[in-house]
């Protein structure tokens, strides 16, 4: 079934469990108030109506609820304090998604995220293919080298595990941000403080210089360092990622920053493409940007997953539709139509991983140059080598989170963040105790945005409850300004017009 005929039904059995659960309310409350009055006038006779009227109005008040989408009787639907919620009749073109399902989903992504992101850093720049003039990063990681020892890096060894496995923030500790976290953190809050849905380039500059060490360590390299360099002279985006002005402008730094965006438009990704544009372009230029707008639709188009088809099935057709936003002639969609045609010929990720770099960074085909241009590490920072060996982990990873991040984790090259990006999505897909029920365990909920940003309340300390939750006013807002749509409260839901989306 397509995900838009499936949305449909989904609203209409929707509608109908609604009303029945309604109904069924109003029987237990006209049942209770029947009681009550036969019980006075079989023992009270002598009450006063004033009274009787009292105790109805109070037997009213305590059987009155919010009803949330899912049929259950809340009592915390949230509700933003910056924004005018506004009337809005549903249309029946509308898909309805449920504001509270969605902060689940929101909590996976930032919970997903994080653990692709720190298992990603072990193996982060062990393996290039080609070894720097230290003689490091030559040759690749299998998956029998899982569980095994980590080898250094470029820079030396890491600081996080002596072993190649899944690293984990357990439940009474506290999760420390990173680069493919803290960015996407910042715009987040820029979005929600300045109460809009569309960031301008003052927005951006002021809070890049507000929350971003100007020294060493502030965790900015390549593109985005050089674009802070450049704010701090004044200059605003999208100047800031021109190629004449930031040599670095086809890095990985968008791809790793901008993803959110995607889930900040559900459903449309031509409204997710529009508020990713400036961040996007605030760095990166022709194919590092063309990658990001790939991603920003992929996390846009999940909530369109059809729950009647598997992981797997899901993302090959977000990829399919991704895929779109590459120019046919551009190196980055030549690299992801092969390594989508070494999935499908049958060989191992190894193998395609393989493939993939002697092809674009030993024979330095379609036009790849950035193995020889990037004379620091042979392009190891670079958008499309990186994008290539994303694809290579989102495609044999098969929807399976745990194996994703595998393949992501030893695949090489910045192999936190491509695994980060797939980690996040995926996490999105499952919610809070998809991602649990995974990798059956609990994880820390508390956040560390002070580890790598400063300028935050309470020390920097975030939670993920509270992260989603304010992810969730900034989708009201977006719902009502640049979707069409509208917001209701007592349903916790969002109606969401489909005129205009991406087909």
């Amino acid at each position: 079934m397509h995900p838009k005929c499936f949305c449909r039904l989904q609203c209409i059995c929707h509608l109908f469990t609604q009303t029945i659960i309604k109904l069924y309310y109003v029987a237990l409350l006209c049942m209770k108030l029947s009681t009550m009055i036969l019980f006075l006038n079989r023992y009270s006779k002598k009450i006063s109506n004033y009274f009787l009227a009292l105790l109805i109005i109070t037997s009213l008040i305590s059987c009155t609820y919010k009803m949330g989408s899912t049929g259950k009787m809340v009592h915390d639907i949230v509700q933003d304090s910056l924004l005018d919620y506004k009337t809005y009749q549903q249309k029946n073109t509308d898909i309805t998604i449920s504001r509270s399902v969605y902060k689940n989903k929101l909590y996976g992504f930032w919970l997903g995220q994080c653990i692709a992101n720190w298992t990603g850093l072990i193996t982060e720049m062990d393996k290039i293919g080609i070894p720097n003039s230290e003689g490091k990063g030559e040759g690749f990681y299998t998956m029998d080298d899982w569980g095994k020892a980590d080898q250094p890096n470029l820079w030396g060894s890491n600081n996080y595990s002596k072993t190649i496995d899944f690293l984990y923030a357990d439940q009474d500790s506290i999760w420390g941000a990173d680069d493919d976290t803290d960015i996407e953190y910042i715009y987040q809050e820029l979005l929600y403080k300045n109460k809009t849905s569309i960031l301008t380039g003052d927005m951006i500059r002021t809070g890049w210089l507000k929350h971003i060490k100007k020294e060493e360590e502030n965790y900015l390299w390549v593109s985005n360092q050089q674009a802070l360099d450049l704010m701090e002279e004044g200059m605003l985006p999208p100047q800031t990622g021109l190629p004449e002005n930031n040599p670095f402008y086809e890095m990985i730094d968008a791809q790793l920053t901008t993803e959110i965006f995607g889930f900040f438009a559900p459903t449309r990704s031509d409204v997710a493409l529009k508020m990713a544009n400036l961040p996007i372009r605030t760095v990166a230029r022709e194919n590092a940007e063309w990658i990001s707008n790939f991603n920003v639709v992929m996390y846009a188009l999940a909530p369109l997953a059809d729950d009647e088809k598997s992981i797997k099935e899901n993302l090959n057709w977000m990829a399919a539709e991704a895929r779109k936003q590459l120019p046919n002639d551009s190196y980055s969609a030549k690299m992801f139509d092969f390594v989508k045609g070494e999935y499908e010929s049958g060989v191992t990720w190894e193998e395609a991983r393989d493939a993939l770099h002697e092809k674009y960074q030993i024979l330095q085909e379609d036009g790849y140059l950035w193995a020889t241009k990037d004379e620091t590490c042979n392009g190891c920072f670079a958008a499309g080598i990186n994008f290539g060996a994303s694809i290579v982990s989102l495609l044999y990873g098969e929807g399976d989170i745990k194996e994703t991040i595998k393949i992501g984790a030893l695949c090489g090259w910045d192999s936190d963040n491509p695994t980060a990006t797939w980690g996040g999505l995926l996490g999105f897909m499952l919610g809070k105790e998809g991602v649990e029920k995974a990798f059956d365990r609990k994880f820390a909920e508390k956040f560390n945005i002070h580890r790598t940003r400063i300028g935050f309340p309470n020390n920097g300390i975030d939670d993920f409850n509270h992260m989603a939750e304010k992810g969730i006013f900034i989708i009201d807002r977006v719902v009502q300004e640049e979707l069409g749509g509208g917001v209701d409260l007592n349903k916790d839901v969002w109606y969401i017009p489909q005129k205009n989306r991406i087909k």
